[in-house]
């Protein structure tokens, strides 16, 4: 268990910060830019199985059969939905975009280092989620803000 009796540690005040293995990194280090969980320990693709806890296939796999399980109550799409509706939707699509960027920090860290692909998957399929669950926020309030092309344009 973890105990933090104090939350400062002025270890940070120059731009270090450590990783999930204590080694240090730089706070604008693509790792830093992008962990949470499996990203903060170096290593991941090609390492021993086991070796460090890592994300992994069965929890995108859990997360595409909660999609799959929401998804059935929704209508089929015919445009572009728009970020909007009820304000849980709202807070959903806020939170995918959010998730986006993580996933685009850790593909830029893949480029870069060994990354455990399903890390990336994870938050491909987490973003898929939060589009969904924001559909369903809407459905019993008018549906989604869908996109109409050239809506609102003056000719």
């Amino acid at each position: 268990m973890v105990r933090l009796t104090r939350i400062y540690t002025r270890h940070g005040d120059g731009g270090d910060t450590h990783l999930g293995d204590m080694s240090r990194a730089r706070k604008t280090s693509p790792r830093v830019t992008a962990y949470g969980a499996d990203l903060c320990v170096p290593g991941g693709e090609g390492e021993a199985e086991g070796a460090r806890l890592r994300m992994v296939p069965a929890q995108v796999e859990r997360l595409e059969r909660w999609c799959d399980d929401v998804n059935v109550r929704l209508e089929p799409l015919t445009s572009f939905v728009l970020p909007g509706g009820t304000t849980a939707a709202a807070a959903l699509h806020h939170a995918r975009t959010v998730c986006r960027r993580a996933e685009r920090a850790a593909v830029a860290l893949a480029d870069r280092e060994p990354v455990t692909p399903a890390a990336i998957a994870y938050l491909n399929r987490l973003s898929d989620l939060l589009f969904i669950l924001a559909r369903d926020a809407n459905r019993g309030a008018g549906g989604d803000v869908m996109w109409v092309p050239a809506e609102g344009r003056e000719a």
